[in-house]
Formats: structure tokens, sequence, C-alpha cells
């Protein structure tokens, strides 16, 4: 439920919520569908209900012991945004992150516009980002939504990029991670469509951070862009 990540750019994962549903394309091939049901068929009992929406209570208060600082990503297997993740418990979320002041915390949503609706009803403080994931420019809108909230760090996740997203307004953001889709049925990511979000990064003077080129065998495909690896984070809050 919590622990050490492999996930680029972050350092651990906290699953206070398991399990979400398909809201748009990015969601075709889920990583943490697909992880559930692996976790459910072997007994694990924090997935006894396979990857329908479940909360863990017992699991809100993990990160307060941990003591040394950490880049903690909320939610890695579901939404924390989702319809079925009643308001008071993401308040009880949000009640850790401020108290656990210590720790950076990545949030990140498909279901932004909710955001947007619950904004008031929630205590932002400096520890708790918010990012949108974004896969074509159909979903852009997220963006709009994300400006709209009171976190004082805004990020977007790029990933799985499906499309070219030309003409991105990062005005008012923080970060911009982009990736690539990984596992059984990735579909492809073209280059010009990452070097083009590079670019406009540059331009808008945004941090830039390159996860992944993705495919079936990602690991195959690496990380490098142009030669290098870019693990660029907002200024003013670093990863350790």
């Amino acid at each position: 439920m919590a622990g050490k990540s492999v996930i680029e750019w972050t350092e651990a994962t906290w699953n206070p919520v398991t399990g979400c549903s398909k809201i748009s394309p990015g969601c075709r091939h889920c990583y943490a569908n697909r992880l559930a049901l692996r976790l459910q068929a072997i007994g694990q009992p924090n997935y006894r209900n396979g990857f329908e929406v479940t909360l863990h209570p017992q699991t809100l208060e993990i990160p307060l012991s941990w003591k040394k600082p950490r880049t903690i990503f909320v939610n890695s297997m579901s939404d924390l945004f989702h319809r079925e993740v009643p308001l008071g418990f993401i308040q009880k979320v949000f009640s850790t992150m401020r108290e656990a002041h210590w720790h950076r915390f990545q949030v990140l949503t498909k279901r932004a516009e909710r955001v947007k609706n619950l904004n008031a009803e929630l205590e932002w403080t400096e520890n708790i980002w918010m990012g949108v994931s974004i896969e074509l420019p159909k979903y852009a809108f997220r963006i709009d939504h994300l400006r709209a909230t009171k976190a004082h760090v805004k990020f977007l996740s790029l990933e799985p990029l499906l499309g070219r997203l030309y003409n991105l307004d990062l005005q008012g953001i923080d970060w911009v991670i982009v990736g690539g889709e990984s596992g059984p049925g990735a579909r492809p990511m073209d280059p010009s469509w990452v070097r083009e979000i590079q670019d406009t990064c540059r331009d808008q003077k945004v941090p830039f951070f390159f996860k992944q080129w993705g495919g079936v065998f990602k690991k195959r495909t690496g990380r490098l862009l142009d030669g290098r690896t870019w693990e660029e984070f907002p200024e003013s809050s670093r990863k350790h």
C-alpha cells in the first residue's frame, strides 16, 4: 500500500485509495488495473475488490511514520478525485499531507473538473503538488481546471502521450512530465511530439522531465532524449 517507488519522478507511493474506472483513451492499457488484478489473484487483502474503488482508512497515517523527508506520489493505484471517493475522505488525505509537512506529496488526476469544483473545500499547503494527466489535445481543458485551483505547485503528466499537443499554454504551470505508453498493447509515441513539448517548456521557462519512450519492453527503449536524460524539477521544490 505504501513504500519505495520505481517511478522516475517520485520517491515513494502511498495508496489510501485503490481502484479506478476508465474515462479517456489514456486509460486503455492502465498498468494499475493489471497490477491490481494480479494482487487480487495472489490474495493481497487490500486488493480483495480487484480494481473497484476501495477506501483504506487504515493507511491514512502511514506518511506520518516516515520521518525522513520524501517525495510521495499519492494514489499511484487510483485517482483521489474519482466520483466514488467522498469529499470527507479526500479531506482526510489532505489533512495527513498537511500534518506531514516535511514530505512533498504529488497528487495526479484525470478528473480535473472535480478538483476545480472541490477547490474551496480543500486546504492547500506548499507541500501538496497537484497535477493533471493529458494524453491528447481533446483533454487539454484539464489544464484550465488545474489553473483554477489554489495548489501552490501545479504540474502536467503528459503520459501516455498519444498525439501532438500543440500550442500548449503553460501559464501558471510549474512542471511538465512527458512519457510514452509501456506494457502490453503500448501505442507508439512520435519523437517530434516530445521535442515540441520540450521546446514549449524551454520557451515558457517550465521545468521539463522526460520519463520514458515506452513500448512493450520499455527498458529497451530507455529514457534518453537527444543523447541525455532530462530530469528537471520545479526550482522551489527539488526532489531529494
